[in-house]
């Protein structure tokens, strides 16, 4: 108990030291300070008109000085308002003023000048004081009034003074958001656009560097993909993640990536917790930043940062203007890639290893020095079934290995040559990994075993958040890890009407119906499956199989042969 009260009793004190009024009094004269003294020394009167605090009702602290070397070492302690007598023993005249007023800030001045200095007193007011009084005629009441005007003035003075410092971020902002979205309307492509972008914002005088970041997929590192300004080798310095786990990812980029939220660092030096980053900003002379994340729906582009010499340069506002300049890289980006993705047939392909799953077959391919393929996946009601092919590995081998993995059910024998085969196998052990890859766009292209790896090629359109995938496969399995990413020609050109009538009029089952009929053999002759085999697969009554089948048969030579 003793120990919490005295610490409530210390962190009083140290509030009241921080409300207690200073006042900074640079006089060479002993006799002119002590009046000054003795005036402030019994007044609470000061306090209670400057603050309204509790603790407002104490005396104020008065430190003297001098000369104006150590008066310039005063102002170092941040006091409330300089009582300035302007000859000293090392400086005279308004020189005296001009350089106080140069190292004070946004300390009010106040001129302390004799009978026959009053002119010295107005031109002293004309140079940045606040206030003048003369020595000989000041007495308690003015002296208090004086000052509380000065102390009231400069508080003014600086809020008119950040208003249209805010004003003019504001503005600057706007028209910077102005011409981002003209640059969004005439940029055919998403790396134009992003360089555009930081162009843009390191054109203006309040920024002196700016990049967009993305997320590297399958190691959350976030790499530069556009910057200007002065950057001066800082991107070369700095390890930026988005793993919140990770200390490079514990800095606004990072953050803003996770929340999809602006985050802003005001003061550098003071920021501690974004090391060790920070230290690289403050040697390039970066004292604030904010990193706007460029995130469309669930799709996550990256995320743009901005840095500026001066601190507190992204409050209030700004952070929702710079909110909404993200919004429109993310759309832009988002229309980009729609329009790729029409007119291209390219696709996004992202490649996996996958450890555990079907062991033996893996083990098989090392022992038989065989290449097992999987061409096609077709989801049933209950399992998944995958038709592929082996080569340079016995039929019964292939069974037997089949029968001793876990997860895999029975396998069939569709169509036999010399050193190879084409086979049917259920695999009901990949159907919740299947459904996650379909849930989100994207479909198994391929697998294979071969030389003791299983390896598969998930593919996506062009412009789906690839990251996403990675992690929603990698948390199906523990034991998969991602090996690429590139950019290939689609398998399956959608600009056909067959492709057209697969993707979009026939319904999941008939779909299903009709490609397993195909690739387990329906269609050839001699028939390398029957509709019962076929049926019972799917899980389905043959009716049914022929039902699905029929209509898709129907709707699939419509469009090939139809209007």
């Amino acid at each position: 108990m003793s120990e919490t009260n005295t610490q409530s009793e210390t962190e009083t004190e140290s509030d009241a030291e921080i409300d207690t009024l200073q006042i900074l009094l640079i006089e060479d004269n002993p006799g002119d300070a002590r009046l000054i003294q003795e005036m402030l020394r019994d007044t609470e009167e000061l306090a209670q008109r400057v603050s309204a605090t509790e603790s407002a009702g104490r005396t104020p602290e008065i430190n003297r000085e001098t000369r104006l070397e150590d008066g310039l070492e005063g102002l170092e302690s941040g006091p409330d308002v300089v009582l300035l007598d302007l000859n000293l023993p090392d400086s005279e005249g308004l020189q005296t003023l001009e350089t106080v007023h140069e190292e004070s800030g946004k300390t009010p001045i106040v001129v302390l000048t004799g009978v026959r200095d009053q002119q010295v007193g107005v031109q002293a007011i004309q140079r940045g004081a606040q206030d003048f009084l003369v020595k000989d005629e000041v007495t308690s009441e003015l002296l208090v009034r004086t000052i509380h005007h000065a102390i009231e003035r400069a508080r003014q003075e600086h809020e008119r003074q950040r208003q249209r410092e805010q004003l003019e971020a504001l503005n600057r902002l706007n028209r910077i958001g102005h011409d981002i979205t003209h640059a969004v309307i005439t940029t055919e492509t998403r790396a134009d656009l992003e360089q555009r972008v930081c162009d843009r914002l390191a054109e203006s005088d309040a920024y002196r560097f700016a990049w967009i970041g993305g997320v590297n997929p399958g190691s959350d590192r976030v790499v530069p993909k556009a910057a200007a300004g002065l950057e001066d080798g800082y991107l070369d310095d700095v390890d930026i993640s988005a793993d919140e786990d990770d200390a490079a990812g514990q800095g606004p980029s990072g953050t803003a990536i996770r929340t999809g939220s602006v985050q802003v660092a005001n003061d550098l030096e003071d920021n501690a917790e974004y090391e060790p980053w920070r230290d690289a900003a403050l040697d390039r002379g970066y004292r604030s930043s904010a990193a706007i994340p460029i995130t469309h729906e669930d799709l996550v582009y990256g995320v743009l940062n901005v840095y500026s010499s001066s601190p507190r340069s992204f409050e209030g506002p700004e952070t929702t203007i710079l909110a909404r300049i993200g919004d429109v890289i993310a759309h832009a980006i988002t229309a980009i890639e729609r329009k790729d993705a029409l007119v291209s047939d390219a696709v996004i392909e992202l490649e996996f290893r996958v450890e555990e799953l079907a062991k033996p077959l893996i083990q098989l391919s090392t022992s038989e020095e065989c290449t097992i393929e999987l061409d096609q996946l077709i989801r049933g009601d209950e399992t998944l079934l995958a038709y592929g092919s082996a080569e340079g590995v016995d039929q019964e081998v292939f069974r037997e290995t089949i029968e001793e993995t876990d997860g895999f059910g029975e396998v069939r024998f569709l169509a036999v040559r010399r050193d190879a085969f084409e086979f049917e196998l259920v695999a009901p052990a990949a159907v919740s990994l299947f459904e996650t890859i379909a849930t989100h766009g994207g479909r198994v292209q391929s697998a294979t075993v071969d030389d003791g790896e299983f390896r598969f090629v998930v593919e996506l359109p062009r412009g789906r958040d690839t990251r996403q995938m990675i992690e929603l496969i990698q948390e199906q399995r523990d034991d998969v890890t991602y090996l690429a990413q590139r950019t290939s020609e689609r398998s399956e050109p959608n600009d056909t009407g067959s492709a057209s009538v697969l993707e979009e009029e026939l319904t999941e089952k008939q779909r299903a119906a009709l490609e397993t009929a195909y690739f387990a053999g329906y269609f050839d002759w001699p028939r390398e499956s029957t509709g019962e085999e076929i049926a019972e697969r799917l899980g389905i009554a043959p009716a049914t199989f022929n039902q699905h089948l029929r209509t898709a048969e129907r709707k699939f030579f419509n469009s090939v042969l139809g209007e």
